[in-house]
């Protein structure tokens, strides 16, 4: 035991192939039981998964943080803008339950919900987007809108485009 307590935990992790619970999934390639056009976003948020299909009834597979109780929606939208490292701006709703947030948030500022980058849907409330809290991945989260790593979020800028199909459901 002396050995790993002298290389440490990331070592151990490494050794034996685990992998940190706040550390990105790489996107995994798994068969669906729903059809859609290949590069369409479909996010289950029951599952609280992120699906980009690739084929028929195939798709990469991410894990996401959605919309807590109340704050959940469905439908279909598209992807309008895709910005990396945004400021953002709190929606009223959140100004209205933490008066304390500013007004802006800037561009790569530790505390900027955005994360990495941001898909922003076409409803302008809400945007498929990275993180700086990790440990959401995968809760009933936000008020709205989508999480993903940072590390996961730009797989995905990089695979979709402006106009990208958005679908979710429960």
């Amino acid at each position: 035991m002396k050995f790993l307590r002298f290389v440490g935990p990331a070592l151990f992790i490494w050794a034996f192939g685990l992998q940190s619970p706040t550390a990105a999934i790489a996107a995994q390639q798994v068969a669906v039981n729903f059809d859609s056009s290949p590069g369409t976003i479909i996010v289950k948020t029951a599952q609280r998964r992120l699906y980009l299909m690739v084929g028929p009834k195939q798709a990469l597979s991410y894990p996401v943080g959605v919309g807590r109780q109340g704050k959940q929606w469905s439908g279909e939208s598209f992807i309008y803008s895709k910005r990396l490292k945004p400021a953002w701006s709190p929606p009223d709703e959140i100004k209205r339950d933490k008066p304390s947030i500013p007004n802006v948030i800037p561009a790569g500022a530790p505390n900027n919900p955005m994360g990495a980058a941001a898909l922003l849907l076409a409803d302008g409330q809400y945007a498929i987007h990275g993180t700086n809290r990790p440990s959401s991945i995968g809760g009933y989260v936000s008020y709205g809108c989508i999480r993903m790593y940072n590390k996961d979020v730009l797989d995905i800028y990089e695979r979709v485009s402006v106009g990208t199909k958005v679908i979710v459901m429960h």
